[in-house]
């Protein structure tokens, strides 16, 4: 079994951290997956929550790395992303999507569908197939409820623009597991 990442993992670059990522496996109370697809937010990125400096909402951004940071997307869907870089830098990655591989009842009762492909295409429905709230806010991602172990093999990466933002879209700062047909959204060729 792959080893436990521990919050050292994420005390390096957010560049450096994300792709490390696909194929990695997160689990939340046992349910969840092999990671297929994230995005990088850099402090120094206009679509990063962090860009305009610290607030309640983005705070635990700011603190030590190899924390969660959760927020709410337009209102609806929380969205689960991991801080990185040291306390200060308020870099992290957005989980995006999973292959669903553990859990699967737990998931598919939360979403309320069979599909394996649609239980965590997205990080919306990630974090409802999880049961991701707000109380997983500013928890250590190395302690339960999070299970977070390396990836058993060097997987191939494929990346490009990130999806659903407005600002700095051009940046190709979103990462995936090549083939997988467990993305939210495809990658252009």
């Amino acid at each position: 079994m792959p080893p436990r990442l521990t919050r050292k993992f994420f005390n390096r670059s957010v560049h450096e951290v994300a792709p490390e990522l696909i194929g990695a496996t997160l689990l939340v109370n046992g349910a969840g997956g092999v990671v297929v697809e994230v995005e990088a937010y850099h402090h120094t990125d206009p679509a990063a929550h962090s860009y305009r400096g610290p607030t309640p909402r983005n705070a635990v951004m700011f603190g030590p790395p190899g924390f969660a940071y959760v927020y709410r997307s337009y209102g609806i869907h929380w969205c689960l992303n991991f801080v990185c870089e040291a306390e200060g830098s308020a870099s992290a990655v957005l989980i995006r999507a999973l292959e669903p591989t553990a859990g699967l009842s737990a998931m598919r009762r939360r979403r309320g569908l069979e599909d394996e492909r649609a239980l965590c295409s997205g990080p919306g429905k990630l974090c409802e197939a999880l049961g991701v709230t707000i109380k997983h806010n500013a928890m250590p991602l190395d302690r339960a409820p999070f299970e977070l172990r390396a990836r058993a093999a060097e997987p191939d990466i494929v990346k490009g623009e990130r999806i659903g933002i407005t600002k700095a879209v051009e940046l190709p700062w979103r990462y995936g597991l090549k083939g997988s047909k467990f993305l939210s959204k495809p990658f252009r060729a």
